[in-house]
């Protein structure tokens, strides 16, 4: 079952083990096994790891955009060349399905490479005409790296979003120092060996292991000038205060308990599809997840029993079986926290649906549903990242938009209705960064994701991704002579 790598950290082209690190274990969810033993980096390793980025970032920022655009696009096709091997990967270090693995995790990481691989020679700034006619003063702007990211990743989908930091920040002619979640270390290594194959110069992305205090060392290194973190809200915190120090840039894309729309008039079975999609594809463990799913009254009861129809269909079993839908949560952690959010569900009067309870060996848990759930729930409050769907009941268009918008989230939203002025109307008044109609949790490359509120700064994809890992410079030019009272 060891999938052990060649060393533990990615530092200047070349594998390393740290000395000084402390060791810790990478397991597999389905079954509790060992599957790789690293170590932590120390403040010597991430010296190194800052080190290796700073010399190498002026040789690559000075490399032509088209030329940076062909490595990230050999890149792609190096990635999806070994989409199997990378989603087995995945699968054990995560317990995602590998029917999940194949199709969202790899594969979108090479859709992001490429994506900002095509967009690299574009990066262009904007000519501003100040008048004059011809031969009159101008100014011009220009899009310049950051000089040095360091990205700090999630464990729910740790190559996905190890490409979704690197691409653009590559890209924008900015070097990288990616820590992957002590939970989820091995993609990234994988990652870091295919950029070197696609002809990456050696330093221009890294990777370091470890947990917080990892992560700490690179957030307040003074040779950091940005920090890209993926995680929960306390995370962010703490990075944002670490980061206010040397005044870096910073990205956070963080947690949510979003909404989601089911008005009296939608499809039904394309609403249920869109809400399982949204509370059970990774078990449950995705940032954006609708999990507070507001039915109207008119249509709750058929809603819910087709729903339970449904969600009891779901095949969960061993992730390495193609045929399964839903693997285990991550960590015994987190199996311990999701259990005991559904413990308090139907103890606050939440009534449960179908699911709410642990399944076989390993860490699996059964997708679970609550209804005549209430706004003041502790299930309909919190994060709970497992999955576990809360269904409300509505009956007046303000009366849940104002609920949907009671929490200090504000990651995605979705709405389900055949009325698409009443779609777009309610989509306008919905405290979020990433909303979608008549779908849910779809995220193409191509569209910017972030959230609002406590749910993150910045934005992820999407040519609005340029603008965070890149500094805008001025130029003025007269062509004329100073009009100068002096």
């Amino acid at each position: 079952m060891e999938t052990q790598p060649t060393a533990s950290h990615f530092i200047d082209g070349t594998f390393l083990e740290d000395p000084e690190g402390q060791d810790f274990e990478s397991s597999y969810p389905a079954t509790g096994a060992v599957i790789a033993r690293l170590t932590a980096a120390s403040a010597a390793t991430v010296d190194k790891a800052v080190a290796a980025a700073r010399a190498a970032q002026p040789g690559w920022a000075a490399t032509s955009p088209a030329e940076r655009g062909r490595i990230l696009r050999r890149a792609a096709d190096l990635m999806r060349a070994r989409n199997r091997e990378l989603s087995e990967l995945e699968t054990l270090d995560t317990g995602k399905p590998l029917q999940e693995t194949l199709v969202a995790d790899a594969a979108s990481g090479a859709d992001c490479l490429e994506y900002f691989g095509a967009l690299a020679a574009g990066l262009t700034g904007e000519h501003i005409d100040l008048g004059g006619g011809p031969g009159g003063s101008f100014a011009y702007t220009r899009r310049e790296p950051l000089g040095v990211c360091a990205g700090i990743g999630a464990w729910n989908y740790p190559i996905q979003v190890a490409s979704w930091k690197a691409a653009p920040a590559l890209a924008c002619g900015t070097a990288m120092i990616f820590k992957p979640s002590e939970t989820t270390p091995l993609t990234a290594l994988k990652l870091a060996e295919i950029l070197i194959e696609a002809g990456l110069p050696k330093g221009v992305f890294n990777v370091v292991q470890g947990a917080g205090a990892t992560g700490a060392l690179l957030t307040g290194h003074p040779g950091v000038d940005k920090v890209s973190v993926t995680g929960s809200v306390p995370t962010g915190r703490k990075v944002m205060a670490a980061a206010s120090d040397g005044l870096k840039h910073v990205t956070l894309e963080l947690g949510g308990k979003s909404p989601i729309i089911v008005f009296e008039d939608a499809d039904i079975e394309n609403a249920i599809g869109g809400a399982m999609l949204g509370n059970f594809y990774s078990s449950g463990q995705i940032c954006s997840n609708g999990t507070r799913v507001f039915v109207h009254r008119a249509i709750k009861e058929r809603f819910l029993e087709r729903l339970k129809q449904r969600t009891e269909t779901i095949i969960l079993g061993d992730p390495m079986d193609e045929n399964t839908q839903m693997g285990p949560v991550v960590t015994r952690a987190q199996f311990d926290k999701v259990l005991g959010y559904i413990e308090t569900g139907s103890s606050e009067g939440g009534r449960l649906v179908t699911g709410g309870a642990a399944s076989g060996d390993g860490l699996f848990v059964q997708p679970t549903v609550f209804a005549d759930v209430t706004d003041g729930m502790t299930i309909a409050q919190e994060e709970i990242f497992g999955p576990v769907m809360c269904v409300l009941d509505f009956e007046e268009e303000d009366e849940v938009v104002a609920r949907a918008n009671a929490t200090q989230f504000g990651l995605a939203a979705g709405v389900f209705t055949k009325d698409l002025s009443r779609g777009h109307r309610v989509v306008g008044r919905l405290e979020a960064g990433t909303c979608w109609i008549n779908a849910y949790n779809l995220t193409p490359i191509e569209m910017p994701f972030g959230g609002v509120k406590h749910s993150g700064i910045g934005r992820e994809n999407g040519h609005a991704a340029i603008q965070h890992y890149t500094q805008m410079k001025a130029v003025y030019v007269e062509m004329g002579n100073v009009d100068s009272p002096y």
